[in-house]
């Protein structure tokens, strides 16, 4: 099922072993692109790398890394341009969850951090390392997943709340400075795809409609492929977006990007 248009291009893909990211990192290899998969736990990892480019014909990498360690991220990185000579795409998948179901003033608060930090120091290590190399080819896309809980809060999965949150403003910050480079970065939220720790959340313990995998992978592939360049620096989920009826839409204004509501027309944050 090979896409032309991603054919011969490089993703890297952080999370990419379980989850989520792994089946980014199939769809996309099924489209053509070569993979470099990254996560901590380097013989999951390689295991699905392989798994990866036995079912799809297409090559990948696995660079263990931990996205949090600045060093780690530099080394992964290096490897893949090393080994491949560009960047493509970049989906920032990799994510911790609130391990408790509490709120926030009962957490653990180094637990509590960590999450936070898998969401912002993580991506943000990984978009300082790869896309000044995007800068240079003057083409790339970055993605960073975003959550229906990127726009509201709960009284649990605080920390995933604000981590993910934060995320988006890194979002619409980094676009603002690629602005005219050739280089795009979006927030893509996936649904609620069934994976081991969606299935373990209190929240989904009675869901039967769960967002398909190939509905997150076909958005993906839409941003990769540059038919939503448009949409660089805001929302997009995947359970309500069409990339079809996104491509013929030019957004305006402050849409599918986090501002405040005013309460009438003469508050001043209108």
């Amino acid at each position: 099922m090979s896409d032309t248009a991603l054919s011969g291009q490089v993703a890297l893909v952080t999370g990419a072993s379980t989850g989520i990211g792994r089946h980014l990192a199939q769809g996309l290899a099924e489209r053509g692109m070569t993979v470099a998969g990254l996560a901590r736990g380097a013989d999951r990892l390689r295991e699905a790398m392989a798994e990866v480019a036995e079912a799809t014909g297409t090559p990948t990498l696995a660079v263990p890394a931990d996205v949090t360690d600045r060093a780690s991220v530099e080394d992964a990185v290096g490897r893949v341009l090393a080994e491949h000579g560009r960047i493509d795409l970049l989906v920032n998948n990799a994510g911790l969850l609130d391990a408790q179901e509490a709120p926030m003033w009962q957490t653990d608060p180094d637990a509590w951090w960590a999450v936070v930090e898998s969401h912002i120091r993580g991506p943000y290590l990984l978009i300082r390392s790869v896309v000044p190399h995007m800068l240079e080819r003057g083409s790339g896309r970055v993605i960073n997943l975003a959550s229906g809980l990127s726009t509201r809060g709960m009284p649990i999965y605080s920390a995933y709340s604000v981590g993910k949150t934060g995320l988006m403003r890194v979002t619409e910050t980094l676009a603002q400075g690629l602005a005219g480079t050739g280089v795009h970065a979006f927030d893509l939220a996936p649904g609620v795809v069934r994976t081991e720790m969606t299935s373990g959340m209190s929240i989904h313990r009675e869901r039967t409609d769960w967002t398909e995998p190939g509905q997150v992978v076909a958005l993906a592939a839409a941003i990769a492929s540059g038919e939503l360049d448009a949409w660089s620096g805001r929302f997009l989920h995947t359970a309500q977006d069409d990339p079809a009826v996104l491509a013929g839409l030019t957004p305006d204004d402050a849409v599918r990007q986090l501002r405040l509501r005013p309460y009438g027309a003469d508050d001043p944050t209108s």
